[in-house]
């Protein structure tokens, strides 16, 4: 695996860390009653999860480019 695939795969699990903390967050303030706060943060977890998902889609990227998996190529958009 290149650097820049780990470098991805890194990323990919911080930001899923990230919006499990702030979905934990909007569930707390949900069940306070406090319906403001907990869009906020489920908005938030939400932005983590698509910055997830690009860096795993990143990752495959960079690991089809180096071991020539066409099938994970033809994928590509």
């Amino acid at each position: 695996m290149s650097k820049q695939s780990a470098e991805h795969h890194r990323k990919a699990a911080e930001h899923h860390e990230h919006a499990a903390r702030h979905h934990r967050a909007a569930a707390e303030h949900h069940e306070a009653g406090n319906h403001e706060k907990a869009g906020h943060h489920g908005h938030i977890a939400n932005g983590h999860s698509l910055h997830a998902e690009h860096h795993a889609e990143e990752a495959t990227k960079h690991h089809a480019d180096m071991h020539g998996h066409a099938e994970a190529q033809t994928h590509r958009a």
